[in-house]
């Protein structure tokens, strides 16, 4: 009995060793994987969303708290002002979450892109929302129109054997809708002062 106990404490013990180290591995590199994300992944979708911006959009970044929502606004300028912003939202997908990022013309209320960030929709299928022949149909609507499938009464052209995946990217810009006027609020107060 007693080697049993002995066996359970030093399984405990080496348990609580590994788990600290990953913990501790964890937080030591969060700050550089989300560098590297902002680098590699988001960084090149947001500068096709708001191509066209004169600044560096990696750099006029901003963090924002809108409607308990944790975001990161991307705010494309020209003449050194604010004329448009890309964040992020999710939708769910056939395969899971989706990311997109999803930019807006602070002046006229209009989406300019989106791109997909990230997915996990079944390739050949699901992933064609990533084809541009898709995304092209948001860019110029405005932030009134019905995100919605046709097949449901709205705008949008679903992928041909995807509506699931397209469905997903329509409740993504209309979860990203919803938060736009608190940062569009935002950023003409906050950045468009410093412009």
């Amino acid at each position: 009995m007693r080697e049993v106990v002995q066996m359970v404490l030093v399984l405990f013990g080496i348990s609580t060793v590994c788990g600290a180290a990953l913990s501790g591995i964890r937080q030591a590199t969060a700050e550089r994987i989300e560098y590297q994300v902002l680098m590699n992944v988001q960084g090149p979708k947001v500068n096709k969303v708001l191509a066209g911006s004169e600044n560096d959009l990696i750099s006029d970044r901003a963090k924002v708290l809108v409607k308990g929502e944790k975001l990161l606004l991307f705010v494309g300028k020209k003449g050194g002002r604010p004329w448009a912003v890309a964040y992020e939202t999710t939708g769910k997908g056939f395969g899971g979450e989706l990311k997109l990022m999803v930019g807006y013309d602070l002046k006229e209320d209009k989406l300019v892109g989106i791109e997909v960030v990230s997915h996990k929709e079944t390739p050949g299928l699901g992933s064609r929302v990533t084809e541009d022949q898709f995304k092209s149909q948001f860019a110029g609507l405005e932030i009134d129109a019905r995100f919605l499938l046709k097949n449901e009464g709205g705008d949008i052209d679903a992928v041909s054997g995807a509506t699931y995946s397209s469905r997903a990217v329509c409740e993504a810009i209309r979860k990203s809708i919803a938060l736009y006027p608190e940062v569009k609020r935002h950023v003409l107060q906050n950045i468009g002062s410093k412009g």
